[in-house]
């Protein structure tokens, strides 16, 4: 009698079992036309002039959003990406073992990798605009959250392909971001950033093969028929398997490391307050982690002083962490009487001020780096809200290319910023004349001369016609611009424009 249950029961769940295949082979596998299918993706996967055209225009928009650090502008990149069709078409010739789709396949992907990255990567080398921004690094340290990202989107992609959605292809190009890091993969190599490069090639890895992975998967499951033997069937799943497991075991590090540092932040902000009695709070915590040793900046509200608050603090956390620490702790006295509204305002001022302080490093850091020189050539006035950038001398370079780079600079700082570039000495231009009046270069070449002595605070002299210097002059002063004037050279239509000698 105890032996017919186990019976039963095992019979009524194979009974179920059954069931279920027979449903799915009949309901959901019969009703896929598995030939217009393939048909489709082997059309859509081939090189074309299409093909290319929105890949490359995909790729330049992706890395000027990514420059600009513009969201929007990188999702408009992800919309017209067109690498989801080869991924795909290469995942469903793994499915039915067609080797000669696979190459076609293959090589389309390549191709199309190879002309995107070198794209990006020449418009990033001819911008004057090679900083690391937010965008960028947000690409460069991929996950194990990445990896189910591109899971997730990989089955809606493939659904959609096997049930004739494919709107729903758009969604998933956004979701898995195939273009923006191959973007950064161009911006790493044009700035050989390695670090960068490296990153964004372990996404796009990533997204590649998680997506033609499980594509083929899904193909298989919707019965794709298949040339290979069941010898060769079974080897291929257990290559698909043992590729998810290689892509995710590097994935799964580098989310226990960002775990750990989450983890380790908290420890800090807690360590921090160790020396300081249950009045005290914490204002904000600044921590590096790829600073060697880790460097923290803490602000702290107290009503109590502590001069040794740091060397406690500091044993505490390197114990802790069991790592070196480099440890400021700033802190602002803040009473618990009838004074304390008013001590609290002020350390809320003194914060402000180090906030402001921190705002004036960072923007002097960046725009050292977008010009190309030290920290030193940048001076940042706070209280006027000015900064200015001594420009060092660049190989072909003219007065215009330093007057446009200033501009790029200003739009992508805060309003409220003015920044200045001051160029190196460099021959002005000639102000052309048409008749008695100034052409329209030379009224371009005014505006020029006008922005570079407002720069470099240096006399300049005109020379030529007496009536076109006179003109010439007047313009200028219109401007604010005071010249010197040399004899004529009533041979020439054009005014030349030069700097002052010490001794003029």
């Amino acid at each position: 009698m105890a032996s017919e249950v186990p019976s039963a029961s095992s019979d009524g769940f194979g009974h179920v079992l059954e069931s279920w295949r027979r449903w799915w082979r009949i309901s959901v596998r019969g009703t896929v036309n598995q030939a217009e299918v393939i048909a489709k993706r082997r059309t859509e996967g081939e090189i074309s002039s299409r093909y290319l055209l929105m890949l490359c225009m995909s790729a330049g928009i992706a890395i000027l959003g990514l420059l600009l650090s513009s969201p929007a502008v990188v999702i408009g990149a992800m919309l017209l990406s067109p690498l989801m069709d080869p991924i795909m078409g290469l995942g469903f010739a793994l499915a039915i073992g067609d080797f000669h789709w696979i190459k076609k396949s293959a090589k389309s992907l390549a191709i199309g990798t190879l002309i995107a990255i070198i794209f990006c990567a020449l418009i990033v080398f001819f911008s004057p605009l090679q900083t690391v921004t937010s965008e960028i690094a947000a690409r460069t340290k991929p996950n194990l959250f990445d990896l189910g990202v591109a899971v997730f989107s990989a089955i809606a992609g493939a659904y959609a392909v096997i049930r004739g959605r494919e709107g729903t292809i758009v969604g998933v190009a956004i979701a898995t971001a195939l273009m923006p890091p191959l973007a950064v993969v161009g911006f790493g190599l044009a700035t050989f950033n390695w670090t960068v490069f490296s990153g964004a090639v372990g996404l796009f890895f990533t997204n590649l093969m998680t997506i033609a992975l499980t594509a083929t998967i899904m193909a298989r499951l919707y019965g794709f028929r298949t040339d290979l033997s069941e010898k060769q069937t079974w080897f291929q799943s257990v290559v698909i398997a043992g590729t998810f497991v290689a892509i995710g075991i590097p994935l799964l590090l580098s989310l226990l490391d960002i775990a750990d540092e989450a983890n380790d932040a908290r420890q800090i902000n807690s360590l921090v307050m160790e020396p300081f009695d249950s009045r005290a709070r914490l204002s904000q915590v600044e921590t590096d982690f790829e600073a060697e040793p880790i460097r923290i900046n803490a602000t702290v509200l107290t009503p109590e002083l502590k001069d040794d608050a740091e060397q406690i603090a500091k044993r505490a956390m390197e114990r802790a962490l069991n790592e070196p620490v480099e440890l400021v702790i700033t802190q602002y006295r803040v009473g618990t009487n009838a004074q304390a509204a008013e001590e609290a305002q002020l350390s809320a001022a003194l914060a402000a001020e180090r906030a402001d302080a921190a705002e004036a490093e960072r923007l002097a850091e960046r725009l050292a780096l977008v010009a190309g020189v030290g920290t030193d050539d940048v001076t940042v006035d706070r209280e006027r809200h000015r900064a200015t950038v001594n420009a060092r001398p660049l190989e072909g370079a003219t007065l215009r290319a330093y007057a446009d780079l200033e501009r790029r600079i200003v739009a992508l700082e805060e309003e409220e910023w003015d920044i200045r570039l001051v160029p190196p000495i460099l021959s002005l231009p000639d102000i052309g004349f048409e008749g008695e009046g100034v052409s329209s270069s030379g009224q371009e070449a005014i505006g020029l001369i006008e922005w570079t002595v407002k720069r470099v605070n240096l006399p300049i002299v005109l020379e030529g016609r007496a009536n076109a210097v006179a003109l010439a002059r007047i313009a200028l002063q219109e401007r604010g611009i005071q010249a010197q004037t040399a004899p004529g050279r009533e041979g020439f239509s054009d005014v030349s424009v030069s700097w002052a000698m010490p001794d003029e």
